[in-house]
């Protein structure tokens, strides 16, 4: 991976070399057919899990990796390059897992990490739903507090993974309308009442499931109940600043590995009498390319860094990186595909799937829209 790494300690760049010949060796060589069948490769994620790579930021008392965000960043990014569909998933994956980490008490903990750190229990993350996507604090499902147990109907949409994960950390309303009457809920895939919908048709992340959740009156202990009553649309806001750097992350790591592929083809391909390589028109396309990937790479490690340190802009800048190396990563591999010419729209070569992988990056976690929304609320606050 051509990525700039002076500013890695020796610590990350050894992380990085495990993970991208991981990333080489267990992902790359599937990546084209995994998309084409449609298929989840579950025990290759298990195999990431056994270098830690399911419990990234679970701390290491709990079974996990406990690694910081920064190093979360270069985890995914390398993975990346690989196949941002899986690299992805994990993303999700580790979210799911740090929330109940974090959020959890001894017992939740206790039940969960175990499998979670090891990919024996796969996590799904629910929060949108049919009507309920940018603006997330109008969700519908319900919890209704019954005794010693919840009562929840609903149904959560796009949710990746469902249907082969186990776990699902749901997002669910035990108040009153806004953002203040939303509780998170662990809830498990053999739960009396969890259905799910069909497998969705899908430009790209074909080789991961995406389906509804549907949750037909799901009776569930008390004790499923993640944090206390009213917090939960806090713990899914928390937990997407670290989501949308994973995804973040995808992005510069599948626009690097197209970037690598047309250096390698323009190298090889003649025309006119000289290697495509040599024409500088293509040269500076190249160096823009690669200009802009420096840029959002610099920005990722930035918001990396905040978050790892608590500082309040935190928030914000997770959500320009977000905005900024998705529309980077999406462009970056849209312009290595030109590159390439006709191969490219082939999909033997791979580059049309990191580009169809890619595109969805600016919509979940927030689409690229909102983050401009917080970033702009932001600038904005001191002034109202």
């Amino acid at each position: 991976m051509n990525a700039v790494t002076t500013t890695l300690t020796e610590d990350q760049l050894a992380l990085a070399e495990v993970t991208l010949d991981f990333a080489q060796e267990q992902l790359a060589p599937h990546a084209v057919a995994w998309d084409q069948d449609k298929h989840f490769p579950v025990d290759v994620i298990r195999r990431a899990a056994a270098l830690g790579l399911a419990g990234v930021y679970v701390r290491e008392e709990h079974g996990g990796s406990g690694l910081s965000r920064s190093d979360g960043v270069l985890v995914f990014e390398t993975l990346a390059t690989g196949c941002p569909s899986i690299a992805g998933y994990l993303s999700i994956h580790n979210m799911v897992a740090w929330m109940v980490d974090r959020y959890g008490d001894r017992t939740q903990r206790e039940r969960w990490l175990p499998g979670l750190c090891t990919a024996a229990t796969l996590g799904s993350y629910c929060l949108t739903e049919p009507g309920a996507g940018s603006d997330a604090a109008a969700l519908r499902t319900r919890a209704e507090r019954q005794g010693d147990h919840y009562v929840l109907t609903g149904v959560k949409q796009f949710i990746s993974g469902a249907g082969a994960a186990d776990v699902y950390v749901v997002m669910a309303r035990t108040g009153d309308a806004g953002p203040g009457g939303i509780s998170a809920f662990v809830v498990e895939r053999e739960d009396p009442g969890v259905t799910f919908g069909p497998n969705e048709r899908k430009m790209g992340w074909n080789a991961q499931p995406t389906r509804q959740v549907i949750l037909d009156g799901v009776r569930i202990p008390a004790d499923r109940l993640l944090g206390a009553e009213g917090d939960g649309f806090r713990i899914a806001m928390n937990g997407l600043n670290g989501g949308r750097l994973g995804i973040a992350a995808c992005s510069l790591g599948g626009a690097q590995s197209a970037l690598d592929r047309s250096l390698s083809y323009l190298a090889d391909r003649e025309a006119f009498g000289s290697r495509l390589l040599d024409a500088q028109a293509l040269q500076f396309r190249l160096a823009d390319m690669a200009t802009e990937l420096a840029a959002a790479r610099a920005l990722v490690r930035q918001a990396a860094e905040a978050l790892d340190t608590g500082d309040p802009l935190a928030p914000r800048l997770c959500a320009m990186a977000k905005r900024f190396a998705t529309d980077t990563g999406y462009a970056v591999a849209d312009a290595a595909l030109q590159l390439h010419g006709g191969y490219g729209y082939l999909s033997e070569y791979g580059i049309e799937k990191i580009v169809r992988d890619l595109r969805v990056h600016q919509i979940l976690e927030g689409t690229n829209e909102v983050m401009r929304v917080i970033v702009a609320r932001g600038l904005t606050e001191t002034l109202r």
